[in-house]
């Protein structure tokens, strides 16, 4: 399998000559310091990859989007979206051009991967990106005091999550604001809680099936223009994989995937497989998912999570955790070794070691949270001892 690493670009703390030493070469990376909606010029796509490149004896090269944003108005399904097509068709266009044709991408809305902590404490010194259900009810309830945000809440944990709020200094609530946003990568926007209120708003009383319905419009505005450009667009699932702050989720399980590759029937419709966005749904199969679209998967995040009974999850070491990641290494293996048997020149699947604990030396350095260095090296390291093992004895392709 391809090994690909997440960059920020310029404003990270993690250097290029850095994920050459961890023995990457694939580039995963946006243009975060564009605004959602414009169009990607030839330009500004080409001064990136010139950066990537620019010291040749690292072997680099931008190998994935990660991501080409989604505008709300789109998610929302607002009716004046036509320039933000043709805008995204534009940007689409253009990274073809440049020799880009991976798109990572996700329809969450209003924000992306959400944690209550971002440095839970692990035996020996190091820090974990964490999920605290209690601690969420209570933002949701008692701090955003969001409509109906208790409907549905087991009794218990809206006690826990009472006693949370009702104890909390306002620094602990304003560090739980801080984590929840911090999802939010590059140069996005940050919400303070009256802003997002009025995010929240804006998206009424929208259902699981007005935001599928919205998702179904924008795969037909767009996959045709991929299949024109030979580009691959890869859904991220929901992280957390659950309604968040009355929004719907609605790429969540194992029927969510099957309902979004289905919405458009091509080869250019299809999934970024992440292990632990899925991994953290209760019934989610992480093996079985991975065999059953396998031929429609495009790129892979590579993480564990451990799930706890109230809905809380911790992000566990790359082979610890829920998910047993052998086999679904294995899966993609022999998915690779189908694509190579068939002639496909781009037979190897690229995946990128997902997260990753603070350790060491990374401990209070600047780096964009679950994304530090030695964390991530582990990781892949790890991940390239399982595929190296699988190799050997099941003689499946690197």
């Amino acid at each position: 399998m391809e090994e690909t690493w997440r960059w920020f670009g310029p404003d990270d703390a993690v250097r290029l000559d850095h994920i050459r030493q961890a023995g990457a070469r694939g580039i995963v990376n946006s243009l975060h310091q564009l605004p959602y909606g414009v169009v990607w010029s030839v330009e500004e796509i080409e001064k990136r990859k010139a950066i990537i490149g620019a010291d040749p004896s690292l072997g680099l090269s931008w190998r994935v989007v990660e991501s080409l944003p989604v505008h709300e108005k789109i998610r929302r399904g607002d009716r004046d979206c036509a320039q933000l097509f043709e805008n995204y068709r534009a940007s689409l266009r253009n990274l073809a051009a440049c020799g880009v044709r991976t798109i990572c991408y996700n329809f969450m809305p209003v924000l992306d991967w959400t944690r209550t902590e971002l440095r839970h404490p692990l035996p020996g010194g190091g820090n974990a990106l964490r999920f605290n259900a209690h601690e969420y009810v209570g933002f949701d309830v008692f701090i955003l005091e969001r409509p109906g945000a208790a409907e549905g809440v087991e009794p218990e944990l809206l006690a826990r999550a009472k006693a949370w709020a009702d104890g909390a200094t306002q620094e602990q609530k304003d560090t739980l604001l801080a984590s929840i946003m911090a999802g939010l990568p590059g140069a996005y926007d940050r919400y303070d809680v009256p802003g997002l209120r009025a995010i929240l708003a804006e998206y009424g009383a929208i259902t699981a099936d007005d935001l599928k319905a919205n998702l179904r419009r924008f795969l037909q505005e767009i996959i045709p223009t991929a299949e024109e450009c030979g580009m691959q667009m890869a859904m991220h699932p929901d992280d957390p994989p659950r309604p968040l702050f009355g929004l719907p989720r609605i790429v969540s399980t194992e029927q969510d995937v099957a309902d979004l590759l289905a919405m458009a029937d091509s080869p250019a419709n299809g999934l970024t497989l992440c292990t632990g966005s899925l991994g953290a749904h209760p019934t989610n199969d992480l093996p079985k998912i991975a065999a059953r679209f396998a031929g429609r998967i495009h790129f892979a995040h590579l993480r564990n999570v451990a799930k706890e009974p109230d809905g809380s999850f911790m992000e566990a070491d790359h082979l610890g955790g829920d998910t047993d990641m052998v086999a679904v290494v294995e899966a993609l293996m022999v998915e690779q070794k189908r694509r190579k048997e068939d002639g496909r020149p781009d037979w190897r699947i690229p995946f990128r070691p997902d997260h990753g604990h603070e350790l060491a030396d990374d401990v209070g350095k600047p780096t964009f949270p679950g994304y530090p260095l030695i964390g991530r090296l582990r990781g892949l390291a790890e991940l390239r001892g399982v595929m190296t093992a699988l190799s050997r004895i099941k003689g499946l392709p690197l």
